[in-house]
């Protein structure tokens, strides 16, 4: 799932959940943005969109525009988290995980705003990286992360094929 610069067949589908308009804002929180690839995604749809990641050089050719804000920054140095008190109509979270900002990137979903997160599952470790437990999300953790405080629209934690085998949690809810 690394590398490739096509949205996640996940984000795409869901993306819709995502309100345009206030009150959540249609501003996108696209954690650990790599490459750029939901942040052009939701770009496309019309969203304005903050991209984030300690390696920014993916998201060069977007700083121009002036509905993107690129923050290069590291998520995992345990640095306060960048966004407190700010609220996101939609935070868009995929191959990442860091659990010490998890109810960090949660908390920022505004109501009525989605949360749209994949990253690798437990049992991964047999397809190769990633493998350590530090980074896989045990069964459920994504719908415990939303417990209460989220209408969950779509959850799966499954294996997959493409574009690699992979065993992936992913949730698709949305902020009560």
């Amino acid at each position: 799932m690394h590398g490739n610069t096509l949205p996640s067949d996940w984000i795409a589908r869901y993306a819709s959940l995502v309100p345009a308009l206030p009150p959540a804002g249609g501003t996108v929180l696209d954690v650990a943005a790599g490459s750029g690839r939901h942040t052009r995604l939701f770009r496309r749809l019309g969203h304005p969109v903050v991209a984030i990641d300690i390696d920014t050089g993916g998201l060069a050719d977007l700083a121009g525009d002036p509905a993107v804000e690129i923050l290069r920054h590291d998520l995992e140095d345990g640095s306060p988290w960048p966004f407190a008190g700010r609220h996101f109509a939609g935070v868009v979270v995929t191959n990442y995980l860091w659990r010490a900002i998890l109810p960090d990137i949660v908390a920022s979903v505004a109501p009525g705003g989605a949360l749209l997160y994949e990253t690798f599952a437990v049992g991964n470790e047999r397809f190769g990286k990633p493998s350590n437990p530090d980074f896989l999300l045990r069964s459920g953790e994504l719908l415990e992360a939303v417990r209460g405080a989220f209408r969950v629209v779509s959850y799966e934690d499954t294996e997959v094929t493409a574009p690699r085998p992979a065993m992936v949690q992913r949730i698709a809810a949305i902020c009560l």
